[in-house]
């Protein structure tokens, strides 16, 4: 056996590492958590790497999983080894191709990191849903259980395959495994190379469709022999099982661990046995080692190879002493008689004797974490005298009570392992930083590692929590970290919204970053937080992280301070070697973005020794702890919002969920969260401010908004600073900008945009801790002054449109998103009407993640009625509304109509109603109706039976603006078919479309929005073609209004193009310029209106209108906003994001030919609009 090459990675990098071998072609489309996989095969290609055909794989992004399965199963056809990568809906989109596949006998492996189906609600994380609904489609399955697992056994899946002819679909759970990372054996090409059956994948490539020896395939087939036909092929699949377990023996033989189609582990004698498959094994066989060590007979039966499943294999597996088993499915199937897996068992014992007992539960759905507790709870269950069928584990199942009662946690694992647990922030580098410790560790000790992170839906700014092992055993605790012995919260405000010390063990550590010293941490730490630290005997350790990065010039990024204060105080390796190592992945991570980006980083590693040691008071071990109850927030935000918020949703019942059972959530939530997790935000100076609104028109979060104030309102008010009111209709009232530091994250793009007056700004960043006092006044403002956007035309200018109540408020955006200003605009303008359509994507969990619902409610109870259906159907579901509405409407109309003739029905309704009947198409004429209808109507409706119809469809009377929001991947690529359609309908529908130019949903990969030359996933080496013109395109019908707008860069041109696509009576399209976290902007997202700004300036981003209307005045259409660009700007401009800059580090040959390419495409695209703006209209060409 020859020498083991240890790497550490996660089970992404594992199969792709894997696949990167047998594969030719891949054909790949961006899907979480299964991106990664397809972005490693791509950066291995743009470096050259070899397959073990001596060749770099084609990669080939497509534009929707479809595409990606026609594009596979085309390869396939054309004799070429081909893989792809997906999960989830991206699976399901891939099953109509993978029936063709499968029938076909075609060898190929789809890797798949297992994941939630979108029901209810939408899931990125993992479970076995979207496999088990691929069961039926003739694809072999392959499960793998953990890193090592996926490292060893992906081979077997394309080896088998290319013997087998059955396509293979090779899955592991999907962040469980998937994004995982552990110290691991690794195999290499000339490990697996000698096991291709040679003869097997001459025969395939044979057989591939070519001109020189034509077939024909796809045949169409009728009843007389398709039957037949389809019975042809199950010798093949018979032949699976022993093809599996042949190559499998050959693994083992190479690595010395033991694989089978079956695996058991346990006790010989077991009488008491689980049936499972996926990463639950492993936390299975830590339990059955704690169990089996006091004396008791259990054992586990670890799930391989699922289909084609063999019975005969399985039993042979199974003990016969197995009197009892306990079938695990990781998946829910409404209305069956069982989950997948325990059907499949019980059918292997139908008839046999002494047939042991028999029952099966469901775990884990969307990475529901599974505990050494739970399993404890399902061994406990089979020695019942009638142990428990159709159970439910890590649940409280107190409405069907299928839940298992489970007992405390005990650690199972190794109890000399190093357990840590980082609380970070989304993108304040908390995660990445963990990920380089791992690999630090991993790589330079002898120790195992295990690394896994868990976060909530939000973007950057969102909460992050890193899960580290480090041990001298394998580690198999496929769980979250419940009992650390170091605890780091990189976040201050983090202690009084968890319970950040949960767990901890007596004479652990626990690292704080604070801005407090000593002094202020005593007054100001919270009660629980002191009383777990005595009584634990905790060491305590504070830094000031926050203030070094500002220092240093990292801005927010704290995360490399904290990972030296790391190595330095729990010195699990020596830190000398540790600074050496973080100053080497600090080249490596960071390399491409810079020097001074790496020299930065490296004064961080050093300054990571200025952390403090500070005195645990003992007596604070008798503190009480209040529990403070907030009397003034709905029951729901108190009973499940909150509990929610502060990472205790595991502990709430189904019962929690009555009522709501269909997804449905009460809209404005999110202003309950209040987090104060910005260490700096903005400061109002009255005597500067010239209230202009620009801060608040900007603002991602609605955290900044103008309040214009009466006397009484002012004299009842906790402040006094405002200023005289500007404006006619403001006659006698002042002016306040107030700021919601809570909310804030802190961005600065308000302090950017502000003009100010000649004395200066008139906001400045300052530390929130200066601010506090200002959440008194915010919650003044928003509660107890009355919105006056009734004495504005709000529509008239970006000042005015900002006296309107935003009606979506502190997403869960990246601080600096320059999506949500836009988004919020809407809310603004027509918020009180508005239906909206949401791809899924970016904007759908920023705007839909439970427990925060953004969307929210006017004081009339008005506001937007918003729902997501998928990625690639935005378009159509969003005219799926409104052809609902309209249907509404339409009777009303024909009720309306009909009630002119009846006596019963009043005069002045009949009046009312021909008024609504001509003017039903004009939005503001019908909320005036509306307010004059809905009254009469009911108080008639007793006695007019047409007043009795109409009365539930007053709801319809107002016209609604229907909107439908997606970002560039669903606009110009899966849903671009749904697109055009529904623009071509001619329909009254708006759409938005959010280009940030990637997928910044799962991580920045290319779409046909992004621009040559910018460096993306699936574009490792630079995009090398333009971008697609989505508006132009969409201008051709002639009967579409059009738009492209920047906010950033001229405010009024956007909020004026908002206004005339909503008016508009027919289809819409506004396309706006987004920076994102994804672009890299070396100014920071705090300049990101400044970059849409500079992006128009230079030539990079084009402002335009295409108004059908004016061609029936006789006029141009098309309107170029835009001025004559600064040419000599734009590759400077380009420079300025990491997208572009890092092609010069990375590919300098070939830089400054794709810069010359963007600039040249931009011209040509400018000077097509000159053109477009020039054209003659009203006179015919001869």
């Amino acid at each position: 056996m020859k020498e083991k090459k240890m790497l550490t990675c996660d089970g992404n990098q594992a199969a792709a590492h894997i696949s990167y071998m047998f594969s030719e072609v891949a054909a790949i489309y961006p899907i979480t958590p299964s991106s990664p996989m397809a972005e490693y095969v791509d950066e291995w290609a743009a470096a050259g790497r070899k397959n073990i055909f001596g060749e770099v794989v084609s990669v080939q992004e497509m534009q929707s999983e479809a595409g990606a399965a026609g594009a596979l199963h085309g390869a396939l056809q054309g004799g070429a080894l081909a893989t792809t990568y997906t999960a989830s809906q991206g699976l399901l989109l891939m099953i109509p191709n993978m029936y063709k596949i499968a029938g076909e006998l075609l060898p190929c492996v789809f890797h798949v990191s297992a994941r939630t189906l979108a029901s209810h609600a939408l899931s990125i994380f993992g479970d076995h849903q979207d496999v088990m609904a691929c069961r039926q489609t003739g694809f072999a399955m392959l499960a793998e259980g953990s890193v090592q697992e996926v490292m060893d056994l992906s081979g077997v899946a394309h080896l088998a395959t290319i013997k087998s002819r059955v396509p293979f679909l090779n899955f592991f759970d999907g962040f469980r495994t998937s994004h995982e990372i552990q110290k691991i054996e690794m195999l290499e090409n000339d490990d697996l190379a000698p096991l291709i059956d040679q003869k097997a994948l001459a025969e395939f490539r044979s057989r591939s469709l070519n001109p020189e020896s034509p077939v024909m395939r796809g045949m169409a087939e009728n009843p007389d022999t398709f039957f037949q036909h389809r019975e042809a092929s199950n010798k093949y699949y018979e032949a699976v099982p022993e093809i599996v377990r042949e190559y499998m023996q050959k693994i083992s033989e190479i690595t010395g661990r033991k694989y089978d189609l079956f695996t058991y582990y346990g006790a010989a004698d077991a009488d008491r046995v689980i049936i499972a498959m996926g990463s639950v094994t492993e936390a299975i066989r830590e339990t059955v080692d704690y169990l089996t060590e006091k004396g008791e007979k259990v054992g586990l039966v670890n799930v391989h190879l699922y289909r084609p499943f063999s019975a005969k294999d399985f039993l042979a597996a199974v003990p016969a002493t197995a009197k009892r088993i306990a079938v695990l499915d990781r998946t829910k199937e409404p209305g069956a008689t069982g989950e997948p897996l325990y059907l499949d068992v019980k059918d292997c014992f139908y008839g046999k004797a002494d047939a042991p007992v028999i029952v099966g539960g469901r775990y884990g759905l969307s990475s529901k974490d599974t505990t050494p507790a739970q399993i404890l709870a399902v061994y406990e269950n089979l020695a019942l005298p009638q142990p428990k069928d159709r159970f439910t584990i890590g649940i409280v199942d107190d409405v069907n009570f299928t839940s298992l009662p489970v007992g405390e946690e005990i650690a199972m694992g190794d109890k000399g392992a190093f357990e840590g647990k980082f609380f970070g922030l989304g993108a304040d580098g908390t995660v990445g930083a963990n990920k380089n410790s791992v690999k630090i560790i991993g790589e330079n000790t002898d120790k195992y590692c295990q690394a896994y992170f868990s976060y909530d839906s939000k973007k950057s700014g969102g909460f992050t929590c890193s899960h580290l092992r480090f041990g001298d055993k394998p580690i198999r605790s496929t769980y979250l970290v419940n009992t650390p012995n170091f605890v780091a919260c990189h976040v201050q405000a983090y202690l009084r919204m968890y319970d950040v010390l949960r767990g901890i063990r007596q004479n652990g550590t626990f690292l704080l970053n604070t801005v407090w010293n000593e002094q202020e941490l005593v007054a100001n730490m919270p009660a629980n937080v002191k009383r777990t630290l005595a009584q634990k005997n905790i060491t305590l350790y504070t830094i000031n992280a926050t203030q070094i990065a500002q220092e240093i010039g990292l801005g927010n990024r704290t995360n490399t301070i904290l990972q030296s204060a790391f190595f330095r105080i729990t010195e699990v390796i020596p830190v000398d070697l540790a600074i050496e190592q973080m100053k080497k992945f600090i080249v490596k991570s960071y390399g491409k973005k810079g020097e001074d980006v790496v020299n930065k980083n490296f004064a961080a590693v050093d300054r990571g020794g200025e952390y403090v040691k500070i005195a645990v008071d003992p007596a604070w071990a008798n503190l009480e702890v209040e529990n403070k109850i907030d009397h003034n927030v709905p029951e729901f935000i108190d009973k499940v919002v909150r509990p929610i918020n502060a990472q205790m949703g595991d502990d709430l019942p189904v019962s929690a969920f009555v009522g709501i059972e269909d997804g449905t959530w009460p809209a404005g939530t999110a202003k309950y969260e209040k987090r104060g997790v910005s260490a700096f935000v903005p400061e109002w100076t009255s005597a500067n401010c010239i209230q202009c609104n620009k801060c608040s028109y900007v603002c991602p979060h609605a955290a900044i908004r103008p309040f214009v104030m009466t006397a009484d309102e002012l004299a009842a008010a906790p402040f006094t600073d405002t200023v005289k009111a500007i404006g006619k209709t403001f006659e006698g009232m002042t002016f306040r900008m107030q700021v919601d530091v809570m909310d804030c994250l802190g961005c600065s793009n308000c302090v950017d945009v502000c003009p100010g007056n000649k004395q200066g700004k008139a906001l400045k960043m300052v530390p929130l801790s200066t601010q506090l006092s200002e959440a008194a006044n915010w919650d003044y403002c928003v509660e107890k002054v009355s919105t006056k956007q009734s004495l504005v035309d709000i529509k008239a200018n970006v000042k005015n449109s900002q006296f309107a109540t935003p009606l979506f408020e502190f997403s869960g955006a990246c601080s600096g998103c320059g999506e949500t200003p836009y988004v919020k605009l809407l809310s603004q303008l027509f918020g009180d009407r508005q239906m909206i359509a949401n791809a899924t994507g970016c904007s759908s969990i920023y705007s839909g993640s439970i427990p925060s619902t953004p969307y929210t409610k006017n004081a009339d109870g008005r506001g937007p009625a918003w729902a997501n259906s998928l990625f690639e159907d935005f378009c159509e579901f969003g005219f799926g509304m409104y052809f609902a509405v309209d249907k509404m409407r339409n009777r009303l109309v024909e009720l309306m109509t009909a009630a002119q003739e009846c006596p019963d029905c009043p005069e002045e309704a009949k009046s009312l109603f021909k008024e609504w009947i001509t003017n039903k198409e004009d939005a503001e004429k019908t909320v005036e109706l509306e307010a004059k209808i809905t009254p009469i109507v009911k108080a008639a409706a007793d006695k007019c039976g047409y007043c009795k119809q109409i009365e539930p469809l007053c709801k319809f009377i107002i016209k609604k603006s229907q909107w439908i929001i997606g970002g560039d991947g669903a606009s110009y690529d899966i849903g671009f078919g749904g697109l055009d359609h529904v623009l071509a309908t001619g329909k009254d529908v708006n759409i938005l479309v959010l280009d940030t130019e990637v997928y910044s949903n799962t991580g920045g990969q290319a779409s046909k929005a992004t621009p040559v030359g910018a460096i993306a996933k699936f574009a490792a080496s630079g995009k090398r073609v333009r971008k697609k013109d989505l508006g132009l395109i969409a201008s051709t019908y002639g009967y579409v209004y059009c738009a492209q707008i920047a906010m950033g860069a001229d405010q009024a041109q956007a909020l004026k193009a908002i206004r005339e696509a909503e008016a508009y009576h027919g289809p819409s399209i506004v396309i706006a310029y987004a920076p994102c976290i994804s672009h890299g902007l070396k100014k920071g997202m705090g300049m990101a209106q400044a970059e849409q700004a500079a992006a128009v300036a230079c030539g990079y981003w084009h402002l335009w209108r295409y108004n059908p209307e004016l061609e029936a005045e006789g006029k141009n259409p098309f309107t170029l906003d835009s001025k004559e660009p600064q040419w000599d700007k734009f590759q400077d401009f380009l420079k300025g994001e990491v997208r572009f800059a890092s092609v010069m580090k990375q590919f300098p040959a070939e830089a400054q030919e794709l810069f010359d390419a963007a600039q040249a495409n931009a011209q040509w695209r400018y000077n097509n609009y000159k053109r477009l703006a020039k054209q003659q209209w009203g006179t015919d060409v001869e």
